[in-house]
């Protein structure tokens, strides 16, 4: 709407007048004369006052509250393939965030006198209870496979092939239980 409003200011100001110094400031104000005139016409009453008052803003907070709120995503049934898509997302970054971390430690550790070499941290791991190891294991390898595996399904995609319904449930779930395979037999190592 601002848009065609602009429109037609540049339109009627060519018509109008030739190109000077009050160009400008005659270019902005039929805009914005324009654009309160539609408000006024399309959002209050015939007998509202101009948009700035407080009469007109009161109407247009009524008709706001009365809006009806979209459903977003609770309307839909969840489909394997928008929620593979969001957990292909979510582990990219959960991966993703750990890594660089991690890498900010390692460059940091010198100025700092941080031991972050692998024998000091295979040394600190092999400490630990095993229950918190295998559940650091799965913690790490569950991202980290279902981002791989669901990578080469989309590289699989790329060529052209497992593209119709069926083919991308049927990846869809080879994902999964790969990704579980994969998991366990990594957490168990």
């Amino acid at each position: 709407m601002s848009q065609r409003a602009l429109q037609l200011s540049v339109r009627r100001l060519a018509a109008q007048q030739p190109a000077g110094s009050l160009a400008l400031a005659r270019f902005i104000r039929p805009s914005l004369s324009l654009t309160q005139s539609r408000l006024t016409s399309d959002v209050a009453s015939p007998k509202a006052a101009p948009v700035g008052s407080s009469a007109s803003m009161q109407i247009l907070e009524n008709q706001r509250l009365h809006r009806p709120v979209a459903p977003h995503l609770t309307i839909y049934k969840p489909q394997l393939t928008w929620v593979l898509s969001m957990l292909n997302r979510v582990t990219g970054i959960a991966l993703s965030g750990p890594f660089y971390l991690f890498g900010l430690a390692y460059l940091a550790a010198p100025m700092f006198g941080w031991q972050i070499t692998s024998a000091a941290m295979a040394a600190g791991f092999a400490k630990w209870p095993l229950i918190l190891k295998f559940l650091t294991k799965v913690t790490v390898a569950v991202p980290f496979w279902f981002h791989s595996f669901n990578g080469v399904r989309h590289l699989i995609w790329d060529t052209g092939s497992q593209m119709n319904n069926q083919q991308v449930i049927r990846t869809g779930w080879a994902v999964v239980g790969l990704t579980a395979v994969a998991s366990l037999a990594i957490a168990l190592v």
